[in-house]
């Protein structure tokens, strides 16, 4: 891959042409034994290091399409593209990802799905035309990779920022934008990288539905590489590919049963996101119809407006909370939480990531006791979706951290005094702090309330962020509904009107806009 430019100091140590070739170490019959290409193979006299091709006896072949940064392509991408049809061997692709220069992202920054009114907005466009460059290198050469993996490492000639929980999350949208270009442009996608790089760049962010290529960096010990296709990997995806390396080559093997193919598209992936059901990359409103218990999904557009409804489930009537939790499960796509009025029990009806569902997993019992079910998505800062709760007898809050497998802890009290609200909502980070807050209808004075969270499971200082509020029959948060990356709140008038009210990055208001009626027949927003 050229990879090792950039865990090393960038390939110093090519004079050691002469050096002994690894031997693929021993596997069973399903493993399969291949390298990585890139622009050091290709001569010196086009700017790379010449180092060999591989040995006619590989069993396949990762193609790398830059020349080691974004917007930049290897200059033998054609070749070496004809060197693998020409030898027959199965072959996938790879591209680098990088946080923007200056004048990347003033060039870049508008030209994507987001809106370039943020910042964030402006990282996650350029990481998005990362991504169109190398689909446009790809079809320069007429190759369609069945995967394109995107390499997230500690980049010397382009670093990105690091040491603060901001910046991991500013890289984070750079990163989001290359997988949404690649799935926009029907790529299948996953990430290489290796743990203390991916910890530095994104503070280990989660992304279980994210296939992983992990590399093993020099060998330390011969069966190294093999022990990244076991543990677990730095993102928490399965791991189908590992690799190694040494001077002269990338070496690579397939893991467990995985036979080199095509993988499926992934899920979703959108930061501060519970409401991401059908794999657009945009958030959604789902809604339940009073007379039928129909349940009906709304997909959002990025634009802050909301398509029709069309219908994804029947027989919802018997359910009296509703709530979309995020990956609760920890497979990838995002999920519902329903509760039985008839037992109290606590359902996951589990996403596909199309809009649509897996079989739901009963998940509580006894939830009855609680009057109010929330979302807040990753409450306690270990990167896996929580749910809030409060007692209905005694006013009091709960936390139950979820596992990250389907499940909820036990619950933890975190506040008192909350039966004095008639609404409670997890907004996701209105702050922009990077932590998961509540926001809450004060019942006697239709004041909206801002609780933020502390990202370690508790509070900071509450605000007042509105008033009047008691004229809504309805209100939640979809997270960003208009595409500047900061959530927004949505709210229902007594006339069955839908208002979006957007939020700007420094804590107030848009001017809010209508984006729907006749939402009375409407008995579940969420």
């Amino acid at each position: 891959m050229g990879r090792r430019t950039a865990v090393s100091t960038v390939l110093g140590a090519l004079v050691l042409a002469t050096c002994a070739i690894a031997v693929a170490p021993t596997a069973s019959a399903a493993t399969m034994f291949g390298h990585d290409i890139s622009w050091p193979q290709c001569p010196s006299s086009v700017g790379g290091y010449g180092l060999p091709m591989p040995p006619s006896s590989t069993q396949f072949v990762v193609v790398g399409l830059t020349k080691g940064l974004p917007f930049t392509e290897n200059p033998c991408l054609a070749s070496q593209v004809a060197w693998v049809k020409d030898h027959g061997k199965p072959a996938q692709a790879y591209t680098m990802a990088a946080y923007p220069t200056s004048a990347q992202l003033t060039t870049y920054g508008s030209k994507g799905p987001w809106s370039a009114s943020t910042t964030a907005g402006k990282l996650s466009n350029v990481g998005y035309a990362q991504a169109r460059f190398a689909v446009d290198s790809l079809a320069g050469v007429g190759f369609k990779a069945p995967v394109v993996w995107i390499d997230v490492e500690p980049r010397s000639a382009q670093p990105w920022p690091t040491g603060t929980a901001a910046k991991e999350r500013a890289n984070r949208y750079v990163v989001e934008g290359v997988m949404r270009g690649l799935r926009d442009a029907g790529y299948p996608y996953g990430l290489y990288s290796y743990a203390n790089g991916w910890r530095e760049i994104t503070g280990g962010w989660r992304l279980p539905g994210v296939p992983v290529w992990a590399t093993a960096g020099r060998l330390d010990y011969p069966e190294e590489a093999a022990d990244r296709c076991t543990q677990t990997s730095f993102s928490g995806g399965h791991v189908y590919l590992s690799q190694w390396y040494d001077d002269e080559r990338d070496y690579d093997r397939t893991c467990g049963t995985y036979g080199f193919t095509a993988l499926p598209m992934p899920a979703s992936t959108l930061s501060n996101s519970t409401a991401e059901f059908n794999g657009d990359w945009t958030n959604d409103v789902l809604a339940r119809v009073a007379s039928t218990g129909e349940l009906r999904i709304y997909a959002g557009t990025t634009r802050g407006t909301l398509s029709p409804g069309s219908r994804i489930g029947t027989g919802w009537s018997g359910m009296d909370v509703l709530e979309t939790v995020g990956d609760l499960s920890g497979d990838g796509p995002q999920d519902v939480l329903a509760r039985q009025r008839s037992t109290g029990d606590l359902w996951l009806y589990r996403g596909n990531g199309r809009g649509g569902w897996l079989p739901r997993v009963r998940v509580g019992t006894g939830w009855d006791g609680l009057d109010r079910i929330v979302a807040p998505g990753d409450f306690d800062g270990d990167q896996r979706v929580d749910v809030i709760a409060r007692g209905a007898s005694s006013g009091n809050l709960y936390l139950y951290a979820g596992t990250g497998s389907g499940t909820v802890r036990s619950g933890v009290k975190i506040g008192s005094g909350w039966q004095g609200f008639d609404v409670i909502v997890g907004a996701g980070d209105v702050t922009g702090d990077g932590f998961a807050d509540i926001v809450a209808r004060q019942r006697s004075t239709g004041y909206l309330w801002l609780y933020p969270g502390n990202g370690k499971g508790g509070w900071l200082s509450k605000a007042r962020i509105g008033t009047g509020w008691n004229g809504m029959t309805a209100i939640m948060s979809p997270g960003d509904l208009n595409g500047d990356r900061v959530p927004d709140i949505v709210a229902r008038d007594r006339e069955g009107r839908l208002w979006l009210y957007p939020r700007t990055t420094s804590g107030g208001w848009l001017t809010r806009v209508q984006i729907g009626s006749g939402w009375n027949g409407i008995n579940a927003i969420f």
